[in-house]
């Protein structure tokens, strides 16, 4: 089992919250204050930046297969996000970054 941190369309009531189906949610959470969520159309990406926000998301518990299900969806392959390792307040959890340029997108605060 993983603990992964979702931030967007994955949280609790969101479109692609089917996805996390037959996992373990843990807990709300927040990042360290190093992250920046960006609207990419009509999902977030999130960014490292020193001068960032603490993005609110949730941790869930996800087993192999759900986690290869998010992999895919989140096209680890094709680059536009990967998995690491997330700074939260008390704690590190994986997540997704994003990869692909942000410039010119709307800044999307904390919370999508």
């Amino acid at each position: 089992m993983t603990r992964i941190f979702v931030y967007g369309t994955l949280k609790r009531g969101r479109e692609n919250h089917h996805w996390l189906a037959g996992q373990q949610f843990i807990a709300e959470a927040r990042t360290q204050p190093i992250y920046r969520l960006f609207d990419m159309g009509g999902y977030p990406g999130m960014i490292h930046d020193d001068h960032g926000v603490a993005v609110e998301g949730e941790i869930w518990e996800v087993d192999a297969g759900g986690l290869a299900r998010l992999d895919v969806l989140e096209d680890i392959d094709g680059g536009e996000y990967e998995r690491v390792l997330l700074e939260l307040e008390g704690d590190r959890v994986e997540g997704y970054l994003f990869l692909r340029d942000v410039s010119g997108r709307p800044d999307a605060g904390a919370c999508w």
